[in-house]
């Protein structure tokens, strides 16, 4: 006669088979993002740093446009210079024995030196790839300088321009040649000094402050 326990084993053993299968299954799918971070990761990186080499190459473009018009500043701003000084003809054909004129030609010395100085800070920039001054710092005097130095030709320029005019109506000969050529060269510093001040300001306001 069998014994009821012997029966009892007999009829859980095979149950507890399954449960020993069950614990040596795969881990749990929760394991498999992890591949798929390491992959967008090397993506992130490569477009922080095109973003960057774009903006480099921005600011490097502005640099070189801003040397051009300060570079034109200073031809425009050495001819008027020039020609206002040679323009002595003896008697009332003087520059010298007008205001207006004598204006003209201190802010024509004046863009020359400030231009020039400029240019030559800015070619030595390129040329060492080395800051004379911190970059918002020299954002802020480019801006200022060039604001200020533009702001002076349209008004030595226009309170010349009524006078000459005048003795061009009297008498048109080189004397008042020269000063209207004189004053056309300042005209054209001023044109290139307010559009380096434009781009100087746009470079002011996108400055980071970091």
């Amino acid at each position: 006669m069998s014994n009821p326990e012997d029966s009892a084993t007999k009829q859980t053993a095979p149950s507890a088979l399954p449960t020993v299968n069950v614990g040596r299954q795969s881990p749990p799918p929760s394991a498999n993002p992890t591949p798929d971070v390491e992959m967008q990761t090397p993506a992130a990186t490569s477009s922080g740093v095109s973003e960057i080499l774009s903006r480099w190459g921005r600011e490097d473009l502005l640099k070189r446009r801003v040397l051009a018009l300060r570079g034109f500043g200073l031809v425009f701003s050495l001819l008027a210079f020039l020609i206002m000084a040679c323009n002595r003809h003896g008697d009332w054909k003087n520059f010298d024995k007008y205001e207006e004129i004598r204006y003209v030609l201190a802010i024509a010395i004046l863009s020359t030196f400030y231009t020039g100085a400029q240019v030559f800070r800015q070619i030595h920039e390129v040329s060492t790839a080395i800051s004379m001054f911190p970059p918002r710092k020299s954002a802020i005097i480019d801006f200022i300088g060039d604001q200020i130095l533009a702001y002076l030709l349209i008004s030595a320029s226009s309170s010349a321009i009524p006078m000459i005019n005048r003795m061009r109506e009297g008498s048109d000969n080189i004397f008042t040649d020269s000063l209207a050529a004189s004053i056309s060269m300042s005209l054209f510093a001023f044109l290139s000094l307010a559009l380096s001040a434009a781009i100087t300001g746009y470079k002011l306001s996108t400055q980071s402050y970091i």
